[in-house]
């Protein structure tokens, strides 16, 4: 990835439970060679990439003994479950899911978080 790209792309922000993934151009089997199955391409696509930025996760209401905290109207103190993708995670996803965007002339995803069905991580 280019840097020009890059620091285009850190102006976007991922809101929620989604990532933002650049896909692979082969689908049918990741990086560290899991084959993915057939099967699966019949029922629904499978796609696959590399996370380039996540959300914040999914947000959990604030634990106070306030009746209606609606009222308040203090949205700074929002807390999020965090998301298991991480940045660099090769993520493989059910398409039907996704968005896709084009930006900068470059395809990508936005995918919740529910539609990822596998993710490699190199813990190096």
């Amino acid at each position: 990835m280019e840097e020009n790209e890059t620091n285009k792309l850190n102006r976007l922000i991922v809101v929620g439970d989604r990532l933002l993934i650049r896909p692979l151009s082969t689908p049918g089997k990741t990086k560290g060679g899991l084959f993915l199955p057939p099967g699966y391409n019949e029922k629904e696509e499978i796609q696959s990439g590399y996370v380039l930025k996540t959300g914040p996760g999914y947000p959990i209401p604030l634990q106070e003994n306030e009746d209606q905290p609606w009222k308040r109207g203090d949205s700074g103190n929002i807390r999020y479950i965090p998301l298991q993708a991480r940045v660099g995670d090769l993520a493989i996803f059910l398409q039907k899911g996704a968005v896709e965007i084009m930006y900068n002339e470059v395809k990508y995803y936005i995918v919740p978080q529910h539609s990822v069905l596998l993710l490699e991580r190199d813990e190096d």
